[in-house]
Formats: structure tokens, C-alpha cells, sequence
């Protein structure tokens, strides 16, 4: 950066030439890494050229271009440069040809997680076909960080306009993604999925502070709206999956300490004890 590189690297993203197209995007990527060099990268005229490698650019390059996108993203005033791009179109077919557990995948929605806080990304997202499933996906079967990233971006449109994508979301059958972050994700990603659970609901507010609305309740309402035909078994049967693997946690848990411990530590009695109570 300092003997002057960055011009002629970002000149490289315009190459015909797919070796060094590549090699230009991820000297950017490794340079994004630097909160420094985010807003030169940015002065340069990088962003909109990166997002034309992730529409034309070749698998590799593609994903270089989402994580240094990504990179660049969390200095503030370079995501308002990046929406201006458009580029949820070309995330979103990123993001469903990649491994949803991928790195990739995580920075596809780390970056959609961003953009939905505009009106104009949360748009494009929906108008997008397939988007909101990509979402869906990765909020499913992607790493920990990126189903915190996923539950997030949802809850961002939810809550910014619940009447609009309440509909969109639900159809995607998030429902028991989100059953399953509220015992498997992390702290943040199992307390946003409890809240979009409740905004999934017919109303999203509990009837009373007394008596607030039980997990099953909540769910029991959501798949109301979305099948005829008993609702009440599908959600119990949602909720005894996560109990089950919520056990099964709790007795490996059990199990390793119990390798650890003497007899005198954790009597035979008391392991049984636990495990029922459990």
C-alpha cells in the first residue's frame, strides 16, 4: 500500500486474463483485512469492480470477491457504496452453489446480514428468486457463525417491516431451522431465533407478562397459518426432536465427566439422578 501497489492491483480486476484477475482479488481480500485500508481500497473505485468479478469472475475469484466485500463492508461508509452495486443478485447465486458450510457461504451472509439493515437490500433479497431460501439454508445446515449470521438478516427484515416478510420468510419452512438454533446456536443466534419465532406468529406479542406465551404456544400459532391439518401434533413433534437432541447433549456431557471423575466425586446414584432430571 505504502510504495503505491493498490492502483495497479485494482487495475488487474479489469484483466481478461483469469490468473491474474484472481491474483488481483485476493491480494484485495488480504488487504481488506486492514481497517487502515478499507476506506483507500474503497477511494480507489475497488468495490464496484469487485462485484463485477462476483458476477463474471471464475469460482475463485468469486469467492475472494464476497470475503474481501465482506471485509470492506464493515467500515460504515463503504456499505452504502456497496448496496449502490446491487450485488445481492450475484451473492445469492453465490451463495446457492456453494457448500453451506462453507467459508464462503458465512461471508455471503455476513454481507447479506449488512445490506438487509437498507430498504433497498432487504428488496432485493426478496425480489430476488430463491433468495430468501439461500437464507433459509445456511441458517439450517451452515456453520455456527454463519446460521448466526442468517437468523440475523431475517430478523433484521422482520422486524423492520414484520407485515411485508412475515409471508416470505415463513414459506421458506424456516420454522424448524429455528426450533433448532434455540438449543443448538449460539448465545446470540439462539435468543434472535426466539424472537423471530415470535414475530413468525400470527401476533407477535405476548398476551400477557403474567403468563407469557410457552415455545410451544408460539410455534403451535406459526403453523397454524401454514397448514390446516394438525398443527398442534407437527409443533409438538418439532419440539420433542430438539428435547431429544438436547438430551442426548446432556448425557454426553454426563458421560465425559463421569470418565473424568472418581467414585466418590459422582456416586452411580447421583449420575442416574441427574440424567432423569435432565
Amino acid at each position: 500500500m505504502e510504495a503505491g501497489a493498490l492502483e495497479p492491483i485494482v487495475s488487474f480486476l479489469k484483466s481478461q486474463n483469469v490468473n491474474l484477475q484472481e491474483s488481483a482479488t485476493a491480494s484485495l481480500l488480504t488487504l481488506s483485512a486492514s481497517s487502515t485500508n478499507k476506506p483507500i481500497i474503497s477511494a480507489c473505485g475497488a468495490i464496484p469492480l469487485l462485484v463485477e468479478v462476483l458476477r463474471d469472475g471464475s469460482p475463485q475469484a468469486k469467492a475472494d470477491a464476497v470475503m474481501a466485500l465482506s471485509n470492506l463492508s464493515t467500515h460504515p461508509t463503504n456499505l452504502s457504496t456497496i448496496l449502490e452495486t446491487n450485488p445481492i443478485p450475484f451473492i445469492v447465486d453465490l451463495l446457492k452453489t456453494c457448500k453451506k458450510s462453507s467459508k464462503t457461504a458465512e461471508k455471503c451472509c455476513a454481507l447479506i446480514e449488512s445490506l438487509v439493515d437498507y430498504d433497498e437490500g432487504r428488496t432485493a433479497l426478496t425480489s430476488e428468486e430463491g433468495g430468501v431460501l439461500a437464507v433459509v439454508e445456511v441458517l439450517e445446515s451452515g456453520t455456527l457463525q454463519s446460521r448466526e449470521h442468517a437468523v440475523g438478516a431475517l430478523l433484521t427484515m422482520c422486524q423492520s417491516d414484520r407485515c411485508k416478510y412475515r409471508e416470505p420468510i415463513l414459506r421458506e419452512g424456516v420454522i424448524p431451522g429455528l426450533l433448532e438454533l434455540t438449543v443448538q446456536g449460539t448465545p446470540k443466534s439462539q435468543s434472535k431465533a426466539r424472537t423471530l419465532l415470535q414475530l413468525l406468529r400470527e401476533s407477535p406479542y405476548p398476551r400477557s407478562e403474567i403468563q407469557p406465551d410457552t415455545l410451544e404456544n408460539i410455534v403451535c400459532n406459526i403453523i397454524s397459518q401454514i397448514d390446516g391439518d394438525d398443527q398442534s401434533g407437527k409443533a409438538k413433534k418439532m419440539l420433542a426432536e430438539m428435547v431429544q437432541v438436547s438430551m442426548e447433549q446432556s448425557l454426553r456431557h454426563l458421560q465425559q465427566r463421569a470418565l473424568v471423575c472418581t467414585p466418590s466425586d459422582l456416586p452411580i446414584a447421583g449420575c442416574a439422578s441427574e440424567v432423569s432430571s435432565k
